[in-house]
């Protein structure tokens, strides 16, 4: 709804500036003592209209502020909570951005909505260096795109190197069912030797860290393993319960991979309402630098308008009397 009146309110800021023809709003904006003596510029009705419509975009973009203050609390507080799932599969897994693989699925994470600030271009930028780096003649790169404006700006050059969209994601409250069926969605639509997830890491209000977390399938996280490194230490572990080595590989990398996307969802939502919020707060101080302009416009009219009425008076009194 606030975008919306947002919206409205912007076309008729617009009317009221295009109503004008720009050479005389430009010189509307003149101070009067810089224009020739009985010539009225700006008339204090369009000033008027302007200080409203101005005043109108100031109180919603001050109502959207408080909304995505109110938002940002719920959310801080799940997302540092869902911090503690995915630190034990770093712990045991490691994350290894360097891995070189063939067959890489970019998971891109981003907003549904707009005026948010530059969140959502940071993610598709990282997204698409990350296709480069991994582009070759023997190695595969695809997206699978979380949010409407990612998908907006990776369709436009990259359409058939996507297999997944999944939009409006904040409709509802989001929980751990909610996002590991996502998960399962797209583990079911791509094949993968590793998942590189994109999102914003939420730090402070006015601060996010563009973040990339690397899940491996269960085939690399085996090759790597037999390879030494960190993840060598995988053999010192007994399997119990009956199972493979490579199906207990399995399934820790799907849960790993829900439990990374879930905070990975709740950071960069977190993201989103504070850069909202700072991107509310500059339209709201920007809304009052143009009033106070457009104040100091229309008093100027104001008194110019008075003054030339008053020469008027005075000098049709001073013909009658001579």
């Amino acid at each position: 709804m606030a975008m919306a009146a947002l919206r409205r309110e912007g076309r008729r800021f617009a009317t009221v500036i295009s109503s004008q023809p720009i050479t005389a709003l430009r010189s509307s904006l003149v101070c009067e003592e810089q224009a020739p003596l009985g010539v009225r510029s700006i008339s204090t009705q369009v000033v008027r209209n302007r200080m409203k419509s101005v005043k109108n975009i100031q109180k919603i973009t001050k109502a959207m502020k408080m909304v995505a203050a109110s938002k940002l609390r719920a959310i801080q507080v799940r997302a540092e909570n869902s911090r503690g799932l995915w630190q034990p599969f770093t712990a045991l897994l490691g994350d290894i951005p360097s891995v070189d693989v063939k067959k890489n699925v970019i998971v891109t994470i981003s907003s549904d909505k707009g005026l948010c600030g530059g969140i959502n271009s940071t993610s598709v930028k990282i997204s698409k260096a990350l296709r480069k780096i991994n582009s070759g003649p023997e190695q595969e790169t695809k997206y699978a795109i979380l949010g409407e404006k990612a998908k907006a700006q990776l369709v436009r050059d990259s359409k058939n190197d996507i297999e997944v969209i999944i939009t409006e994601l904040q409709k509802n409250p989001l929980n751990y069912t909610q996002v590991s069926v996502l998960a399962d969605d797209i583990l079911k639509n791509v094949e993968y030797d590793a998942l590189r997830i994109v999102f914003n890491k939420f730090q402070s209000v006015v601060s996010f860290l563009p973040t990339v977390s690397t899940v491996l399938s269960p085939e690399i996280v085996e090759r790597e393993a037999e390879s030494g490194g960190r993840l060598g230490d995988l053999d010192l572990y007994e399997v119990e319960g009956g199972e493979t080595k490579s199906e207990v590989l399995q399934n820790l990398a799907e849960f790993q991979f829900s439990c990374v996307l879930f905070n990975a969802v709740l950071e960069n939502a977190c993201s989103e309402q504070g850069a909202r919020m700072s991107a509310m707060d500059s339209s709201s101080r920007n809304a009052g630098d143009m009033l106070d302009r457009l104040t100091l416009t229309y008093n100027r009219t104001r008194q110019a308008s008075i003054t030339t009425e008053l020469i008027e008076i005075i000098s049709g009194a001073s013909a009658l009397e001579g």
